[in-house]
């Protein structure tokens, strides 16, 4: 039995070092603070590592990691304090090496459009276009139906262009590269 849990520690140790900068990325575009999301991906990486040895097919582990980040984020939102905290303006993350101003310019005001889009709706951008599931796989994710996916994104869409403007058509790629 010592050997299964030295199996599973050690497995978990290589997924959690595979997957932790994508999930901190993904809870980034949902929470639009890094100290938030840095804990919701402590959160569900916890969750995650609490039901390891109950997970029996490999290819669930994704599917169940993001549902630990949708589940945590959403009791986030509903806390009375976070409700109440203003996100101020702040100064934007130092560019890579490997970035341009302009890439990291358009980077910047996506993710500062995508902070005004409620939470739910930017979940289900999120799901959609950054991870690329599809609708029945977001209904899935999101515990909800798939004419609710479909609504919601099709209202944070609009929420997304009423914020940008002119700039939607110039953010093409904002994403790319990251999932």
């Amino acid at each position: 039995m010592r050997r299964d849990e030295d199996e599973g520690r050690r497995q978990f140790s290589e997924y959690f070092a595979a997957r932790r900068e994508v999930v901190r990325r993904t809870a980034y575009l949902m929470c639009g603070d890094w100290h938030w999301a840095d804990d919701l991906a402590q959160t569900a990486f916890i969750r995650l590592a609490a039901n390891w040895h109950r997970i029996r097919d490999p290819q669930a582990v994704d599917a169940y990691l993001r549902t630990c980040l949708i589940r945590a984020y959403l009791s986030e939102t509903r806390r009375v304090w976070r409700r109440r905290e203003r996100i101020v303006a702040e100064p934007p993350d130092l560019a890579g090496p490997e970035d341009d101003a302009e890439v990291t310019a358009r980077r910047v005001a996506f993710t500062q459009a995508l902070r005004q889009v409620p939470p739910r709706q930017r979940l289900t951008l999120i799901c959609r276009f950054y991870q690329g599931l599809d609708v029945a796989e977001t209904a899935a994710a999101l515990r909800c139906s798939e004419g609710t996916v479909k609504s919601q994104t099709a209202r944070g869409l609009a929420a997304l262009r009423q914020v940008l403007g002119d700039t939607v058509p110039s953010l093409a790629g904002v994403t790319e590269g990251r999932a």
